[in-house]
């Protein structure tokens, strides 16, 4: 089964930044994280990370950092900043009632 894209882009920021609190991470490596945890049902792809990034970067709820991977090719690396971490526990309480409200409805029999 697909999921909508409106479903996505809204949990794309709660998943990226709860994503960050964990370790500073390049934009492929999200993407593959994302597609392996939850076993494919979210298909992410460059087009879906990277406006996300750059809103995330653009409110200074993230920082960028370039640097060398271990191949020598430069790789930017998201980091949270304090503004970011705060965020990422409250965008995480809201998605947690969001989801739970979410399923309250949906297990309602009409």
């Amino acid at each position: 089964m697909t999921i909508n894209g409106d479903l996505m882009r809204g949990v794309a920021e709660p998943v990226i930044l709860n994503l960050l609190t964990t370790k500073k991470m390049y934009g492929y490596e999200i993407i593959k994280l994302v597609n392996e945890k939850t076993n494919h049902a979210f298909q992410w792809k460059e087009g879906t990370l990277y406006p996300c990034l750059h809103r995330l970067e653009t409110a200074g709820l993230i920082k960028g950092e370039w640097q060398f991977a271990e191949n020598n090719k430069p790789r930017k690396y998201y980091v949270l900043t304090g503004k970011g971490t705060a965020a990422a526990v409250e965008r995480k309480a809201e998605w947690r009632l969001f989801a739970q409200s979410v399923n309250a409805l949906l297990s309602v029999a009409v």
